[in-house]
């Protein structure tokens, strides 16, 4: 299976928060696996820290390094078929211009986008999997 994993889906598996289901936890140590992230998700863990609504005890430049290695991921570029997408998605989605990129990246790579957003998961245009579960 491969998967894109959505920005909190990316937190929770690094840090082992207890938010993360079984299931998602399981397909997530399965080597065989594939667990991509985009450099979108980077930007919103930048945000959050400089929110102070996440605290790491390292640089940003560390954990992020850090849980790349130790989460064995693999980074999708954030290209402009995927910029032109994000705001051509179809149907009704959310104006939020991160979930959008991703949303995009995950349809415009056929990747299943592990998320426990609800918006996202109710979303009919691209494959999900819920991490709660």
């Amino acid at each position: 299976m491969t998967v894109l994993l959505d920005t909190h889906v990316w937190i929770w598996a690094f840090e082992g928060s207890e938010r993360l289901g079984p299931s998602a936890r399981e397909m997530l140590g399965n080597q065989e696996n594939e667990r991509w992230i985009t450099p979108v998700s980077t930007l919103e863990i930048a945000r959050l820290i400089d929110g102070g609504d996440f605290a790491i005890n390292c640089s940003l430049a560390e954990w992020i390094e850090q849980s790349i290695g130790d989460l064995k991921l693999k980074s999708r570029e954030v290209s402009h078929e995927i910029a032109m997408k994000a705001y051509q998605l179809p149907g009704s989605f959310h104006r939020d211009p991160a979930d959008r990129q991703i949303v995009a990246a995950a349809i415009c790579h056929g990747l299943i986008l592990m998320t426990a957003d609800e918006r996202i998961l109710q979303y009919p245009a691209v494959k999900t999997l819920d991490a709660r579960l």
